[in-house]
């Protein structure tokens, strides 16, 4: 089947971040367990990336664990990094080919070694793709994110007179990625929960309702046209 050509608007979102959504309750629904709803969530990642290659989208950033997950049952904290573990191991190759670079932001400390591993070696093996950058936060926190960065300005011992937002910014995990121009909450909440709250400063956001294991590319171009007729004024007040 011949994939109808996309109807895109003139400025096509370069960097678009999303939180993932709504896999609890794809799986209640359905009558299963939370992690069959995780591991549709993971499934599905593959769906979107290709559709971020397909409309010239240069950098996706996925929420796919914040510092605050630690927190839920110790089953499903378990279950979460088998599956992570998983898709590293069978998702890794179509990256690759798909032209991704995959980038980790975040902290990898407390997580399992096999994990950190299989992160560590899927960015040396992409490092060098530029078809799109995939920044998959795993244990990050936007919060932890700021605190991390003023550290290490004081750890360097930059002057309190240097700092400026665009130091602040080089100190960020996303440092050398433009902001997200678009952000996409699924499942409808309406929440930042902790997610790039330095760099989504003066991003478009979108709440769809789907729940994110049915948020495909159709979805995806929905967002990407609703961001088309969007006014970005960063503040000001734009003359007509």
């Amino acid at each position: 089947m011949i994939k109808e050509k996309p109807k895109l608007p003139e400025q096509v979102p370069q960097h678009i971040a999303i939180i993932m959504d709504g896999n609890g309750r794809w799986a209640k629904q359905r009558g299963l367990p939370r992690l069959a709803g995780h591991r549709a969530g993971t499934d599905n990642l593959r769906r979107i990336i290709e559709a971020c290659v397909e409309f010239g989208v240069k950098v996706l950033t996925i929420y796919a664990f914040s510092t605050e997950n630690w927190g839920r049952p110790e089953e499903e904290v378990s279950g979460l990094m088998s599956i992570f573990d998983e898709v590293f191991e069978r998702e890794l190759a179509e990256l690759h080919r798909q032209g991704a670079q995959l980038r980790h932001i975040g902290r990898l400390d407390g997580v399992r070694q096999s994990l950190r591993e299989k992160v560590r070696r899927g960015m040396e093996l992409t490092k060098n793709n530029d078809r799109l950058i995939l920044n998959v936060a795993f244990n990050y926190g936007g919060r932890d994110e700021i605190v991390q960065a003023i550290k290490a300005m004081l750890k360097d011992g930059v002057d309190p007179n240097d700092v400026t937002e665009a130091l602040v910014s080089r100190y960020l995990y996303t440092s050398d990625c433009p902001d997200p121009d678009l952000v996409i909450r699924t499942s409808g909440e309406q929440r930042i929960s902790n997610f790039l709250i330095w760099q989504a400063a003066y991003a478009e956001w979108v709440f769809p309702e789907t729940l994110w294991p049915d948020f495909g590319r159709e979805q995806l171009l929905a967002a990407i046209q609703e961001f088309g007729r969007r006014e970005r004024r960063y503040g000001l007040v734009l003359e007509r």
